[in-house]
């Protein structure tokens, strides 16, 4: 079973903002509770908490603010966090000040060095200090994810490469050996075979050179593929190819269901008594592109879950979706009956 993430009802940007001025407020609960011990004389916690609010959650809002002007972020992280802490400070101190004895309806103070003034600077100092070093937190800790995002894609990319690098002299070498056995037997079969080589090999190569392609080429890339299968195994392979004609030009990962197809004859077709059929599909779904490999082989042990990844072909399947889509992406695999495998993949469009 697939469980799909939950979509937060707001853009990913207010998310963070809101986050941050929920983080602002509570840590204004300490500033306040920690005046309030050190001069419990002076005023109330609550007196304390309110002009702590006001203060924190406008340097909060001036510092934020003054980071998205263009110019500031042209400037560089550090230097537009320090751009940020000039202005967000001294303004958010002016603002929350003015805004506390307002809703007060009390006179506005703000200069000074009285204690309480000294007391509110320190505590605009602290709860600047505090948003800066959560802004500093998120930005470090986006950087790691994209770095670790970067690091996946890129593992994904290079074991595509191996798998291909698997898969050409495997494919060659036993096509090979079949041409020489038709030769002499079957020369028709045999040249058919080689045409159907030839643009096997065209695509493996085109798909070597670039890490995208079309479902039209992913599907022209099976038939070829299907086609060979089907002279070697003879009566005992049938398959289907079902693309619609309007997702021809969807881009996919390229080989992306090679490795399903491969796993559906190898486990499912071949070792069946009178073999069986392969059908592959492609449609859009409510939850984006959707592509099945079916075969009526002889399925899983009973004792294998189908969450199981079967063999470096479905692992690497997974890892190289994980990777491009994150968790937008599945495969999932599901018994057929009354024999046989059912392989899906969601890829966002």
């Amino acid at each position: 079973m697939t469980l799909t993430p939950p979509v937060s009802p707001l853009p990913e940007g207010a998310t963070r903002t809101l986050r941050l001025f929920v983080l602002t407020g509570l840590f204004c609960v300490l500033v306040a509770a920690m005046l309030t011990l050190a001069e419990p004389e002076h005023d109330s916690f609550g007196r304390n908490l309110w002009f702590s609010e006001c203060i924190g959650l406008w340097v909060a809002f001036c510092g934020a603010l003054v980071r998205q002007l263009p110019w500031v972020r042209r400037r560089g992280a550090r230097a537009a966090l320090l751009i940020a802490l000039g202005v967000g400070l001294p303004l958010g101190y002016v603002l929350g000040y003015t805004t506390a004895y307002a809703v007060l309806g009390e006179p506005i103070r703000i200069i000074g060095v009285d204690d309480a003034r000294l007391a509110a600077i320190g505590a605009t100092l602290l709860a600047g200090g505090f948003v800066s070093y959560l802004t500093w937190l998120r930005s470090r800790l986006s950087s790691e994810a994209m770095a670790r995002a970067s690091a996946q894609q890129l593992a994904a990319e290079a074991e595509l490469r191996m798998l291909r690098a698997q898969l050409d002299p495997h494919m060659l070498f036993n096509t090979l050996a079949n041409l020489r056995a038709l030769v002499d037997d079957d020369p028709a079969s045999a040249r058919l075979m080689i045409d159907r080589l030839i643009t096997w090999l065209r695509g493996a190569l085109a798909a070597s050179r670039s890490d995208n392609t079309t479902l039209a080429a992913e599907f022209a890339q099976l038939a070829a593929y299907l086609d060979i299968m089907a002279l070697r195994l003879g009566a005992r392979l049938h398959y289907t190819l079902d693309l619609p004609e309007a997702l021809q030009a969807t881009p996919v990962p390229a080989m992306l269901l090679q490795p399903l197809v491969e796993n559906a004859l190898k486990h499912g077709i071949e070792p069946k008594i009178g073999g069986g059929s392969v059908r592959v599909s492609a449609r859009l779904g409510a939850q984006g592109l959707e592509l099945e490999v079916n075969d009526t082989g002889l399925g899983l042990p009973a004792d294998q879950p189908p969450t199981a990844d079967g063999g470096f072909g479905l692992a690497q399947v997974r890892e190289r979706l994980r990777a491009l889509y994150g968790e937008r992406a599945s495969l999932r695999l599901l018994r057929q009956h009354p024999t046989g495998m059912r392989a899906i993949v969601r890829i966002p469009t």
